[in-house]
């Protein structure tokens, strides 16, 4: 359901306004009126240390930290600290970085052990090149080891490691990979290593200091940050009259909070005039549903909020929702995976976490449902199992048929109460003329179907008359009142057009 809002526009004294817009952000009552103003750079500003805020507490509360204490310095300075974590974490990134490619090198160098660099450069300094080869065991000669003075360093595998050490000027015909001489032995790889990683283990003590100090401070600041920036931003929506000594500001008000509002506005004595919501309005839409429907929410805000005048389909496409992703899922072992795995989580999960979990059994109770529907668990199809404990209870299983019979049932169904739907809401948005060719189309749909099935089980006798009057209205109503505003001629086009793209479209539905 979509709560009912009432537009207020109040009327304030500019020595008053501060204390006023404070009792306003109190009540929470408010949701204002945004006029065409360009933010301000000191918003602008704050917006930014606010984004700093969220990645930092974001951060800190990754590292799973219990047992938070909170500083009690007067003189906390968030943004100082912000920027010390963001170095701790930029230094933090760039040593695993580092270390990571330490690790892929001294897979490269281990096979040749440990060496001497300063070595290798006074042998170039005498003109002799130490060079690095591998090659396959099959492949290696014998020979390379007299002829060119090599060494093997190491067997790895199916592979060998050997040096050349030979004059500068004398020429090597080595069918052999050369590697680039390492620059780092094996040793010096692991040494630097360890020192980083007990590096990384110290910023991440420092870190975890940093969460358990200062999170809950961090999170106070925020919120403070957060307020300014609301306030500031209805200060920027506010009109100023009589030499700015008058404060108008416009906003929106649930019905809910009507009687809260009402009451401080006498108190206080604020002039204030209270309008209807117009089409033209930018309303915003807050939801209320009843328990069940309002964990499907998140689901229908994936999509998109109903605009204000429109109907709010939670409740309507929650239990369709639900049983379409049964259908779909359909295994009793699995959805009870979902409502086990679920339920445990639920102890240790945060409380905004708690709705969606919620959410995930009541998907698993009706996989469930439909799982237990088709014999169908943890992918084992009873229908087809020779257990004799199940020979009496396997007919009772729904097969292939039946849970196609089903599908086109519940999916015909869906499309008709959608439709009903549709002219509610049609009706409520524009007036009850502009739903006469959806009302056109349920006289066609459920019509037929009405007559077809009287007739079936011998209720009435056939008569093509009735059928071809009830065919005849649905298709009058939507020829003529596919769209009201524009001339008759035009009507019959856009009905012919919308009859052939709503057949195909409910086809392709069904």
């Amino acid at each position: 359901m979509i709560i009912p809002m009432q537009k207020y526009t109040f009327f304030v004294y500019h020595k008053e306004y501060s204390s006023f817009l404070k009792d306003m952000q109190r009540l929470g009552v408010l949701h204002i009126v945004e006029n065409e103003k360009d933010i301000t750079d000191d918003i602008s500003e704050k917006q930014q240390v606010l984004s700093k805020y969220n990645q930092t507490i974001k951060q800190l509360e990754a590292r799973k930290v219990e047992n938070f204490t909170e500083t009690h310095d007067t003189e906390f300075k968030g943004l100082e600290v912000v920027e010390e974590i963001k170095e701790k974490q930029k230094e933090l990134a760039s040593i695993q970085q580092k270390n990571e490619a330490r690790r892929r090198e001294l897979i490269s160098v281990e096979p040749w052990g440990n060496f001497s660099v300063e070595l290798i450069d006074k042998l170039k300094a005498e003109k002799y090149d130490l060079r690095f080869f591998t090659v396959a065991k099959k492949k290696f000669n014998q020979d390379w080891l007299t002829e060119y003075n090599a060494e093997i360093i190491a067997e790895k595998g199916d592979a060998v490691y050997f040096i050349v050490l030979h004059k500068e000027e004398q020429e090597l015909n080595i069918i052999a990979e050369e590697i680039p001489q390492p620059q780092h032995t094996a040793s010096e790889l692991r040494n630097k290593i360890l020192e980083a990683e007990e590096r990384i283990t110290d910023i991440n003590k420092e870190l975890d200091k940093y969460a358990k100090q200062n999170l809950l401070s961090l999170k106070k600041e925020k919120a403070l940050l957060l307020e300014n920036i609301e306030y500031e931003k209805v200060v920027l929506q506010t009109l100023n009259e009589a030499d700015e000594k008058l404060k108008i500001l416009t906003g929106w008000v649930p019905k809910t909070k009507k009687t809260e509002l009402d009451a401080f506005l006498e108190q206080h004595s604020i002039l204030n005039i209270i309008e209807k919501a117009t089409s033209k309005d930018k309303i915003p839409v807050l939801l209320k549903n009843n328990m069940f429907s309002k964990l499907f929410e998140p689901i229908g805000k994936l999509y998109s909020l109903p605009s204000y005048a429109e109907m709010d389909l939670t409740v309507f496409f929650a239990p369709f929702f639900m049983l379409f992703f049964g259908f779909c899922l359909g295994d009793a072992g699995y959805g009870l995976l979902f409502v086990i795995g679920a339920g445990l989580y639920k102890f240790k999960a945060k409380p905004e976490w708690k709705p969606i979990l919620s959410l995930v059994q009541i998907l698993g109770l009706a996989t469930i449902i439909f799982g237990v529907l088709t014999g169908t668990i943890f992918g084992i199809n009873l229908i087809e199992t020779d257990f004799k404990f199940l020979e009496d209870y396997q007919s009772m299983f729904f097969n292939p048929d039946k849970m196609f019979n089903l599908a086109l049932a519940l999916g015909a169904l869906q499309i008709i109460f959608a439709m009903f739907l549709k002219v509610i809401n049609q009706t409520n948005q524009f007036g009850f003329t502009y739903a006469l060719a959806t009302i056109g189309w349920l006289v066609a749909i459920v019509g037929t179907g009405t007559y077809m099935a009287l007739t079936s089980f011998e209720i009435i006798t056939e008569n093509t008359t009735i059928l071809y009057s009830i065919l005849s209205l649905g298709v009058f109503l939507i020829l003529f009142f596919s769209d009201v505003e524009i001339s008759i001629p035009a009507r019959i086009g856009k009905g012919l057009w919308d009859i052939y793209t709503n057949v195909t479209g409910i086809f392709g539905d069904l």
